[in-house]
């Protein structure tokens, strides 16, 4: 294989990305290191596609947590005497979203799923993406709700309807989807 180079009309030096690449590398380690790295990165997702769908997962997790958790510090925590007590609202209140969610506390889930909690995993490492999409959702609007001083029975009720609500239609949709590709395939 021969290589011949001449002018172009515009100027500058083009190659094929294949050997730009090759230069590139050969110019700079940190370069090559970096293409290495990101080519067995991109291997390992093709091999096992679960692990994007993972990271998606982890991500939904945390989306609110971090608002919701804010708000049991400023709202629930400094109307609770008993010092022991103020250990639990964290707990308390995202039990209060599993049960808005899944109808369960995540005690209850790990007694139901012993093969899972042995595994260490939790209700929501087990959740669909819908359900993380809605779970964020309740992270937040319970936020708002502790902002407005609204009772914990109030609270549960509004959840539990809103999440009924959005895991249903999220539902609906990805079954739509899947008739549509289905009729697609048939046709």
């Amino acid at each position: 294989m021969s290589f011949q180079a001449k002018a172009g009309r515009y100027g500058g030096t083009y190659a094929h990305k294949d050997i730009a690449f090759e230069f590139a590398m050969w110019i700079s380690p940190e370069f090559k290191i970096y293409i290495v790295k990101e080519f067995q990165r991109l291997k390992e997702t093709e091999a096992n596609p679960m692990l994007g769908e993972w990271n998606v997962k982890r991500v939904l997790s945390k989306v609110n947590y971090t608002i919701h958790t804010d708000a049991v510090r400023d709202y629930v925590i400094p109307k609770i005497d008993v010092e022991r007590e103020k250990a639990y609202a964290y707990a308390d209140e995202a039990d209060m979203l599993n049960l808005a969610l899944w109808a369960c506390t995540a005690k209850q889930w790990r007694e139901a799923n012993p093969e899972h909690a042995q595994k260490g995993l939790n209700i929501r490492d087990t959740a669909s993406i819908n359900e993380l999409v809605v779970l964020a959702n309740l992270e937040s609007f319970n936020a708002e709700l502790l902002k407005r001083d609204m009772d914990k029975a109030m609270r549960y009720s509004c959840l539990h309807e809103m999440a009924n609500r959005q895991l249903t239609r999220l539902n609906t949709i990805d079954a739509e989807k899947g008739f549509r590709k289905l009729g697609a395939r048939n046709n």
